[in-house]
């Protein structure tokens, strides 16, 4: 029977790549547990600067643009705080001086949940395989989480260890629980419209695309909308 999470953790932080990317793997997922009560945080490692095909774009004004729509995204989900690293698209690596600052901000807000992109997701099929910086994310993420933010030996200048408990992956091959977003998918779908510089449009028909995907992973996890994640236990 696949496992459905109806709890929700008392905290929760989110970590992707690009400024669109929470709404898009779990946007109904942070907003059911906002609307919980749970204090709910989304980390964003890039400045989303390169997030367009139009050559003349202003790469600047852009990643200005974007930072303005994933505070518009954040207020609709009823997240708790959004930050970004401010790294360059296509610039994020998976170093110390990444991994450094997601420590600190995990043993800052200490979440009961971390949740990031599955970085062994790699291939989709014949036609997609997994960005490059939604593959580092995953792997700094899961870097930062163990052993790091929980040992004093490493960042000791960055306050308290705090040992993550469990982590919840998105854009997995290999999903083990879905949470169950139905009262929540339209609120989803609200937030990543926030993201207007990205979207390929604003018509219902794409509203109906992206109901279409819960409704698959709904199928499996026997609700009428989920998300799906791959979990990890990392502490009790």
């Amino acid at each position: 029977m696949p496992e459905l999470v109806d709890e929700a953790p008392v905290s929760a932080l989110a970590v992707y790549a690009h400024p669109n990317d929470p709404e898009v793997s779990c946007g109904g997922t942070l907003a059911r547990w906002t609307r919980a009560g749970a204090e709910v945080h989304v980390l964003v490692a890039t400045r989303g600067d390169k997030g367009s095909s139009d050559p003349d774009v202003d790469a600047d004004e852009l990643a200005v643009l974007r930072a303005e729509e994933m505070a518009a995204a954040a207020r609709v989900l009823g997240l708790a705080g959004h930050h970004q690293l401010g790294i360059d698209d296509g610039e994020l690596e998976n170093t110390p001086a990444v991994r450094s600052r997601i420590v600190e901000l995990i043993r800052r807000l200490r979440p009961e949940v971390l949740v990031c992109p599955d970085p062994t997701a790699v291939f989709f099929g014949d036609r997609y395989y997994n960005h490059h910086d939604h593959r580092i994310t995953g792997w700094a993420t899961l870097d930062a989480a163990a052993p790091m933010a929980g040992s004093p030996h490493y960042f000791p200048g960055f306050g308290g260890v705090h040992a993550v408990p469990r982590v919840l992956m998105s854009g997995t091959l290999e999903p083990n629980v879905w949470v169950d977003v139905t009262a929540t998918l339209e609120t989803k779908v609200d937030a990543l419209f926030c993201h207007r510089s990205q979207l390929p449009t604003t018509d219902e028909w794409f509203r109906d695309f992206l109901r279409d995907r819960a409704e698959e992973s709904g199928r499996v996890a026997g609700v009428r909308y989920a998300e799906g994640f791959r979990r990890l236990w990392l502490a009790e």
